[in-house]
């Protein structure tokens, strides 16, 4: 008798990371992807017209994200990150021209430190994320912690921002007190960055995963679209693939590790997150490099939020971006590269080639509202069917954490 098959849609992370615990586990596992690459919102691609690999977005690990971390060590993909030597987040104010370096310590005595701490702030003004798991998961960031003293400025803001994609005046003090508890509240190894190294995002998350998979026999499907599910008695039947159907087997089990909007296309009666929020990214290629500028750096007082060095390419992101996505790309590339040329000499260097990447959907909009729509992995009513992603509810926001986390808790429940 064959041993039942798992057939994980979509090749995110979230369904990688399910497959590779199933395949790990000694279970079959066909995966199926409607794209003709793995990787989705997490991936790599060389660009024309800066000659240069680049990814479709800017991520930063910690060493707090145990699941992405043991993803990476299980397909052997983290020597494709770089870390820093010394745990420490650099900022610099592009209107007052002023830097600092945020250096978490062990235990609580570094907010004691004023050389560890951002300028202008007080000790006591690090407890207040404190107060964040105590008003009420409908609470807001902005109801917690104040954004317009000095610490709310340049450092709650940008945090809340990059880390829920949601301004503070909208952001869930509860998934923002999800990713404090487990970062700056245990000290500089959970702080720890990892960034993306010359082989990109698919150089550690994507093509490593799917050399793990092939080199264990696991089938991988692309070009493969899933347009609907034919359910009967409880449970998925058959799967209509662009191809055509796939009849089930009476023990196969079905993981939809989809985009939000596409699973709420094939389960119309599910609940699920409603609003996203975009991204938006910006790669300009220099003439040479640039060493003299940290790895990654944190930017207030401009447009630009975060600066990532590789190479002659700096990327900037920037979250919650919305208001920019029907701004041409033309004139994005020129704000945005006045908030770069800043940090550089001559600060008025002319704007070099430059790709601008616009997700409309980079994930959910973190909001309390929006958080009590996720769902769970299982689905009410269908045995076979389960969920990944990480607009699943996995007691994170929309991060690499949490994608890979709803992939191997999916797998848990197969």
């Amino acid at each position: 008798m064959s041993q039942p098959v798992t057939h994980i849609i979509g090749a995110g992370l979230a369904g990688l990371a399910c497959a590779v615990e199933l395949a790990a586990a000694g279970r079959a596992v066909t995966l199926h992807e409607a794209a003709l690459q793995a990787g989705g919102r997490c991936r790599s691609f060389h660009d024309p017209l800066l000659d240069r690999l680049i990814d479709n977005g800017n991520h930063l690990l910690l060493g707090a994200n145990h699941h992405a971390l043991t993803y990476l060590d299980r397909i052997g993909g983290r020597a494709a990150l770089e870390s820093p030597h010394r745990v420490e987040l650099p900022f610099h104010d592009l209107a007052s021209g002023e830097g600092w370096v945020l250096r978490p310590g062990h235990g609580p005595g570094w907010i004691f430190d004023p050389a560890r701490r951002v300028p202008g702030t007080r000790w006591w003004d690090y407890l207040r994320p404190l107060a964040l798991p105590l008003h009420g998961r409908q609470a807001r960031v902005a109801d917690v912690l104040a954004t317009d003293s000095p610490i709310g400025q340049r450092l709650w803001q940008p945090l809340t921002i990059a880390i829920l994609n949601t301004a503070p005046a909208d952001a869930s003090a509860a998934l923002l007190w999800s990713v404090f508890r487990r970062t700056l509240l245990k000290g500089p190894a959970a702080c720890r960055p990892y960034i993306a190294g010359p082989s990109g995002l698919s150089g550690a998350f994507i093509d490593p995963a799917l050399a793990w998979l092939r080199a264990r026999d696991v089938p991988i499907h692309f070009g493969h679209r899933l347009r609907g599910l034919t359910i009967q008695d409880g449970r998925v039947t058959a799967l209509d693939f662009s191809a055509g159907p796939l009849g089930l087997g009476p023990q196969d089990r079905v993981v939809l590790a989809l985009p939000a909007p596409v699973a709420a296309e094939l389960l119309p009666g599910l609940t699920l997150p409603l609003d996203h929020g975009a991204i938006l990214n910006a790669h300009f290629r220099l003439p040479a490099p640039v060493p003299s500028l940290p790895p990654f750096i944190g930017l207030v007082g401009g447009v630009a939020e975060w600066l990532f060095r590789r190479g002659d390419v700096l990327s900037v992101t920037v979250s919650a971006a919305d208001r920019w996505m029907d701004q041409p790309s033309d004139e994005l590339r020129e704000i945005l590269w006045a908030d770069i040329a800043r940090l550089l000499q001559p600060p008025n260097a002319p704007c070099p080639p430059c790709r601008i990447i616009k997700e409309r959907r980079a994930g959910f909009a973190a909001t309390p509202a929006n958080a009590t729509r996720r769902p769970g992995a299982l689905v009410p009513g269908l045995g076979n069917l389960l969920l990944a992603g990480d607009w699943t509810d996995t007691g994170l926001p929309a991060t690499i954490e949490g994608a890979v986390l709803s992939g191997r808790r999916a797998a848990s429940l197969v």
